[in-house]
């Protein structure tokens, strides 16, 4: 049961981050993303998963120790509640990524690839992220710099 909840967070966030992807000018796409409420579902599974090792997590939130975490983490509920955990941020996170492109008038051809990258190594989301954010503050800056002119 644990081992499918795991896969299962990935599956319920995957369509909306599709979308994101292929269809970014979707009208659909646009309102879906300014949902918080698409991470629900995830959070439900994070919720089944956390559930028999909640007091596990409340030693690990009350007090945080490395050797406690690694406790957790080590149990299958514990692992699968962190993955579901992050899959639900890193879907707020490419939901952010979509709609500031788009505010910023971006190119899907420019930021889909780095919700990809976002998407496709959750574990390494920051990476993507952290691009994001450099794209935005050049692109930011250059719009002042016109803007002056």
């Amino acid at each position: 049961m644990t081992g499918a909840l795991f896969e299962l967070s990935f599956w319920l966030a995957a369509p909306v981050w599709a979308l994101m992807i292929l269809a970014p000018a979707w009208g659909p796409t646009a309102r879906l993303a300014r949902s918080p409420w698409t991470a629900a579902p995830v959070l439900l599974v994070y919720l089944g998963l956390v559930a028999p090792v909640l007091p596990e997590l409340w030693t690990v939130v009350s007090g945080p120790d490395l050797d406690v975490f690694r406790e957790l983490t080590a149990s299958a509920n514990g692992a699968g509640a962190v993955w579901a955990q992050v899959v639900a941020w890193d879907l707020l996170i490419g939901q952010w990524m979509y709609l500031e492109g788009r505010r910023l008038g971006l190119r899907p051809l420019l930021t889909g690839p780095l919700l990809v990258l976002t998407v496709l190594t959750v574990l390494l989301s920051p990476f993507g992220l952290m691009l994001f954010l450099c794209l935005r503050a050049a692109v930011r800056r250059r719009g002042a710099a016109e803007e002056v002119r």
